[in-house]
This record gives structure tokens, sequence and C-alpha cells, in this order.
């Protein structure tokens, strides 16, 4: 155990000199894993573990799905899905924070990315919030935490590596992420609504929106919303499987950036560009993080970890909260790819003899770590709407995301006390 401990700290270490994740994670693993067993079975083993994940048929439905987002992004689907939520949103005092909500979970649920979709949404929804007055503390707030959404309602990446990590069924995840991810949506739509009946000022209600209006708005996302139901609902229903519904989600958004006339020859090679290149940095993070994972359990970390919860007589739920406190105290420092990749495989290896059901558990953790990306001092989607945002400080938007963190914490606790409500989809399936 004290091994690795060490290795642990030497990664830590490696990581804040500048060292790439990936490369951190694979250099630390081999040579912990040379330390006890010699260096030729460390390189056999790291060799081995990445032809084997590469080979990983598994492992295709990653980048169909990031494809997909880069497709959907170029399409410009965010001004009209915003649109089509302001109109039927936005006479409500704070009706345009919680349009943006509603327009972040939908972009969420084709870009699969927190980041693309704060980074996106910063544009699109800011400028609409302060032409109505409202306040820049609830305008980038609701942005920052809209954002989050990206990671958990499906199609979601940190899903599909959580899914690869700990063998879990990916179609089952994707399901699973229904429920809470609307659960997330309403809980942001109240902390919006209890913020504007104190201080009415900070979100002004916007002009109504006839019949006409709304259906002009909703023939424009149709097609979108359409791929969704298709995607999810042919894997809930058993038609294709996750990997097949990634390949039928690319083609369908392609099909709809070409419709849309937002896609020539040049952004159709950016996009693959784009896609390949994440993909190929996630697929080493993976790899350095399962040679990591092989040295932590040779080492007998995980061994020593169930033993003492076991002598300790803890339930499981109560290993689950102290679990989503570590990732709460790691959000402040660590982003969210980093805390899945370190983590994820020790916790599922101290979860699975307790009988932990790794499909709740997985959503229970993406929305830990949906938290941390709100949270200071990092909270990389503050950072994001920061970025964008340029003349409002992080001090202001941390501010503004307050009332989403602890709406995130109710839902988060309420997700761990009622595990139904993330596994009745899944069991029908």
């Amino acid at each position: 155990m004290i091994e690795s401990l060490i290795g642990f700290g030497a990664l830590f270490v490696v990581v804040f000199l500048g060292v790439p994740l990936g490369f951190a994670l694979l250099l630390v693993g081999l040579i912990g894993f040379a330390a006890l067993r010699g260096i030729g079975p460390a390189l056999a083993m790291s060799g081995q573990q990445i032809v084997d994940f590469s080979t990983n048929y598994g492992f295709s439905v990653l980048p169909l799905f990031i494809l997909m987002g880069t497709f959907i992004h170029r399409a410009q689907l965010s001004e009209d899905l915003y649109d089509a939520a302001h109109v039927f949103l936005g006479r409500r005092r704070g009706g345009l924070a919680m349009a943006t909500i509603a327009a972040c979970g939908a972009f969420a649920a084709v870009s699969g990315s927190s980041l693309a979709t704060a980074a996106t949404m910063s544009k699109v929804a800011v400028p609409p919030m302060r032409r109505y007055g409202y306040d820049d503390r609830l305008a980038t707030g609701s942005v920052a935490a809209g954002g989050t959404l990206g990671i958990l309602i499906p199609p979601s990446v940190p899903l599909v590596i959580y899914g690869i990590l700990t063998e879990t069924d990916i179609g089952k995840l994707f399901i699973a992420g229904v429920l809470p991810g609307l659960l997330l949506i309403l809980a942001y739509f109240a902390a919006i609504w209890l913020t504007v009946l104190f201080r009415p000022a900070m979100g002004p209600r916007a002009e109504s929106a006839d019949m006409a209006e709304r259906l002009q708005a909703l023939k424009r996302v149709w097609a979108v919303l359409a791929l969704f139901v298709l995607v999810l609902g042919g894997i809930y229903l058993g038609v294709f499987t996750p990997t097949e519904a990634a390949g039928i989600g690319a083609t369908g958004a392609l099909l709809f950036a070409i419709a849309r006339r937002r896609l020539n020859w040049s952004e159709f090679i950016g996009a693959m560009v784009e896609a390949a290149v994440m993909t190929g940095m996630i697929f080493l993070v993976v790899f350095g993080a399962m040679v990591f994972a092989n040295f932590i359990n040779l080492a007998g970390l995980t061994r020593a970890i169930v033993a003492h919860l076991q002598g300790e007589s803890m339930s499981a739920t109560t290993v689950v909260i102290m679990i989503c406190v570590v990732y709460l105290v790691l959000g402040c420092v660590f982003d969210s790819m980093a805390m899945l990749l370190l983590t994820v495989p020790v916790f599922a290896a101290v979860l699975q003899p307790l009988g932990v059901d790794l499909i709740w558990f997985g959503i229970v953790t993406i929305v830990a770590i949906e938290i941390g990306l709100i949270t200071p001092p990092i909270g990389m989607n503050v950072f994001i709407v920061r970025t964008v945002v340029t003349d409002v400080k992080a001090k202001q938007i941390f501010v503004g995301v307050a009332p989403f963190v602890v709406a995130s914490l109710v839902a988060l606790a309420t997700l761990i006390y009622w595990p139904s409500i993330t596994l009745t989809l899944p069991g029908l399936m």
C-alpha cells in the first residue's frame, strides 16, 4: 500500500510540473509496476493493455459520438435551441436564465461536452440576457451551471469513459442519465426561481411570444431533437447497440449540418480533424489510467481499502457519500476528466465487493464531478465563461453559480437517497 501512496504523490508532482496527464499516468504506472515486478513484465503489461483496449470494439463509440458533437457544433444549432427555449420561458421572471439552462441541456444532449456547451452558450445567451437587464452574476452563472449538463445528459463522453473503465454497459449508463439530467435541470430552475423571488431585479421578464413564434422556433430544431430521440430510443428499445447508435447519430448530425447549409468541404475536414485530435487525446489518457490502475492494484491499495471498510462495517451508502466528499474536494483543484480517470478504477474496485450497483454509482460520480466544474478555485466552466465574457470578473461568476452549487448538492443527495431515480429506466431495458 505504501508504494501506491508514493505513486499518487509522484503523479501529482509530475502533473504539476507540466507533464500532460496521459504521459504522466503512463510514466508513473510503468515505473511503479517495474519497481514491483521488473522492467520486462512492466513493458509487457503496458504494451498488452494498450493493444487490448485500442482494439476493443466498444471504444469505437467514443470517436463517433465526438464526431456527432463536432458536426452539431458546426451546424450552429445553439442559437436556434436558445430561441426555442426563449419563446416558451422568457416571459417569466428569470425566464431567460431558465431558457439558458434548457438550451444548455438540449445542446449538451447532442454535443456531449460541458466545456463546449459553456463556451457556445456564453456567446448565445449572455448578450440577450444583458439586453433585457439581467444581472451579470445570474446571466453568467446560469451559463456556467448549464454547461455542466454536458457530461450527464447522454450521449456523454465521460459516461463512455466510465463504462470502459468499469466494464459497465454504456447503453444502460446513457439511459440511466436521462432522469437525473432532468432532475438537475429542474433543480437549476428552482435555484433561478428562488433567486429572482428574493431579488426580482436580477431577472426581469422578457416579452411574451405568440403561438406562431413558438411553432416557428420549434420548426428550426425539431430535426436534431428527433435525432436525439432516435439515438436514445434505439438504445433503450434494443434496436441497435450504443456503437451503432453513435454511427447513426454522427451520420444524422452530418446530414443535419448539410441541410442547414452550414457545412462546406473545409468545415467537414475541420470537424473530422477536431474529432480525431480529441479522440487521440482521450485515448492516451485512458491508456495511461489503465496502466496506472494496474500498478495501484498490484501495490495493494484496493485490497487495503476494502479490508479497512469491511473491518469498520461501513454501509455501502456511507462509503459512496465519503467518495462524493472526496470528489467535491478534488473538484477544487482538478478538472473532471482527471478526477474520473484517477479515481474510478480504484473506487469501482472498492465498491464492487460491497454490492454497489456500478450504473448508479456512475451517475452519482458524474453529478459529483459536475459540481467540481463550477466550484472555486478552478471551476473549469467558470473560466470558460470568463474567457468568452471578458468584462465580467471570475469572482462575480463564482457568486452567480453559488445557488446552482447548492441545487446540485440537493440533486446529488436526492440521487444517493433514492437510487430508483437512476435505475428505473435501465431496469426496464
